[in-house]
C-alpha cells in the first residue's frame, strides 16, 4: 500500500466543504439513505475506490443492511435481493458512472422513469456525480481505507 499523497480536506478545504455541501443536500433531498449508500457503494466498486468501498459498506451495515445484499451487489442484476426501484437506481448509477461506454442510454433512462419522479431522478444523478467526484479525489490522493467509522446513530 502506498502512502497517502495529500489530504484534500486540509489542502483544499474550500473544495472539500463544497463537496460536504452536496452531501448535506443529498441527505435532505428525500431519497432513502440506504439507497444513497447502495449506489455510492456500487459506483465506488466500479471505480475501484477502496476508501469509499470501505466507507459505504460500513455505512450500510450501520444502517442495518444485510451482508447478503452487500455481497451480492457486484452481481445485482442476477441477485434477487433488490427491489425494482433499487435495480433502476443501480442501472442508472452504472450508466452515469460509465459515460465512456456510450453515455447514458435511452433504454436505461426509460427504465428508471417509472421508479423515480423527475426531481428524484435529478437528485439520483447528483448523488452519482458526487460519489464519482469523491472516488476520484480519494483515488488520486491515495486515501488509505480502513480508518473510517460510521457516525453514531447512523441508522
Amino acid at each position: 500500500m502506498e502512502a497517502q499523497r495529500f489530504d484534500t480536506g486540509k489542502v483544499a478545504s474550500g473544495a472539500y466543504k463544497a463537496m460536504l455541501g452536496l452531501e448535506r443536500y443529498l441527505h435532505e433531498c428525500g431519497l432513502e439513505t440506504k439507497l444513497l449508500h447502495l449506489l455510492k457503494l456500487r459506483a465506488s466498486q466500479l471505480n475501484g475506490c477502496a476508501y469509499c468501498i470501505d466507507m459505504h459498506w460500513k455505512d450500510l451495515r450501520a444502517a442495518g443492511e444485510s451482508e447478503q445484499r452487500l455481497y451480492g451487489l457486484d452481481a445485482w442484476e442476477e441477485s434477487p435481493y433488490y427491489s425494482d426501484r433499487e435495480r433502476a437506481a443501480l442501472a442508472w448509477t452504472e450508466a452515469v458512472t460509465r459515460l465512456s461506454e456510450g453515455h447514458v442510454p435511452e433504454a436505461v433512462y426509460r427504465a428508471v422513469q417509472p421508479h423515480f419522479s423527475e426531481k428524484e431522478l435529478a437528485d439520483l444523478t447528483v448523488a452519482v456525480a458526487t460519489i464519482n467526484a469523491w472516488n476520484r479525489l480519494a483515488i488520486a490522493a491515495r486515501t488509505p481505507p480502513g480508518t473510517y467509522q460510521p457516525p453514531a446513530g447512523a441508522r
